[in-house]
């Protein structure tokens, strides 16, 4: 009995720890979401404060294959949000340089046609406690504040999850403060 139990708990513990470990340093739902400037791989300056008054769906990421599909889950996104009050963002925050992740973005299975930012110093991988923990997306309310969020990867159907969580939002007009 005591090797069962001692194998029960050898099995649970880590379902059990895992996800705290993992949400340890994240930005929690209902913090506000810290801004930064970071420059497009295409050359302009962007500003998370840019976009206030609209969601916001932001993405970090680094040179992986699971950032690779959350990638273009984003682009599903991105196309099914256009002509709404909704920005999507991705940043590579693996300070990875300008060639490198054009030459990523260039395997991707979908053409990234939304705002990808390059973060040389790791700015956002510190604002946002990512780093170990890639790919992550934050759903930021009108008013600047994370309403919804996933640290892993998602597959394309998660793309369905994230468009109603911003229906919800774009709904409420202005959020909960």
């Amino acid at each position: 009995m005591r090797r069962l139990m001692l194998a029960l708990g050898t099995l649970t513990l880590p379902v059990l720890v895992v996800p705290l470990v993992l949400a340890a340093g994240f930005l929690k739902v209902g913090e506000k979401a810290p801004t930064f400037t970071l420059t497009a791989i295409t050359g302009e300056t962007v500003s998370l404060d840019s976009y206030k008054g609209k969601v916001v769906v932001l993405g970090l990421f680094h040179i992986c294959d699971p950032c690779m599909m959350q990638g273009s889950t984003l682009q599903k996104v991105y196309e099914a949000t256009q002509g709404k009050s909704v920005a999507v963002v991705g940043v590579n925050s693996s300070g990875n340089s300008k060639k490198d992740v054009g030459e990523f973005l260039s395997v991707f299975p979908v053409k990234v046609t939304y705002p990808y930012l390059l973060d040389f110093n790791k700015t956002t991988d510190k604002l946002y406690g990512g780093g170990k923990f890639i790919p992550n997306v934050y759903v930021i309310d009108q008013n600047g504040v994370i309403r919804w969020q996933r640290v892993g990867n998602m597959d394309l159907a998660g793309a369905d999850v994230i468009v109603a969580e911003i229906e919800k939002l774009l709904a409420s007009g202005t959020n909960k403060m």
